[in-house]
């Protein structure tokens, strides 16, 4: 009688391996949602966007507003949305991530803000340029925390008699 050659996984390796294996697919089956309602924020969001830009063009050599209004706005949404999911509700796991992740995440822009600084300085509007470039982290911060504050402020108001 032949012997087989001895393995150099154990049994021991082969179950750790297939719990492994339906660990990743049970995590998997349980992101999909999330995925799903992320993928389908962000078309909203996108859409949004677009049609913002559509609506309000920004013009060469000129401040792209629409973008700057878009990201301040986002952020703004997103102080009075994190203050309420933190305070206020206790929300369907699902709805962080489609508002926060795909809605807010589709509609702001950094790719668009990076391309108008870059396309204002090579156009010779360097100035204009520098100037967005700083004002747009700036008025989102402010955006955000001006937004949570007002939403905390006016959370304590109500509750009080």
């Amino acid at each position: 009688m032949t012997s087989r050659p001895a393995s150099p996984f154990s049994d021991r390796d082969a179950a750790s391996s297939h719990r492994a294996r339906h660990g990743r697919a049970r995590a998997a089956r349980e992101q999909g949602p999330v995925v799903a309602v992320v993928a389908l924020g962000g078309g909203i969001g996108a859409v949004a966007r677009y049609a913002a830009s559509l609506t309000w063009p920004t013009y060469v050599g000129t401040f792209p507003w629409t973008t700057l209004a878009i990201n301040g706005v986002g952020c703004a949404v997103i102080g009075v949305f994190m203050v309420l999911i933190a305070d206020v509700w206790t929300p369907h796991r699902l709805l962080r991530p489609f508002v926060g992740t795909g809605v807010l995440g589709g509609f702001t822009t950094f790719s668009t803000y990076a391309i108008e600084v870059q396309r204002s300085v090579d156009e010779g509007h360097a100035l204009l340029g520098l100037t967005y470039m700083m004002t747009t982290p700036l008025a989102a911060l402010a955006a955000v925390w001006i937004s949570a504050a007002v939403t905390r402020r006016l959370l304590t108001m109500r509750r009080s008699p």
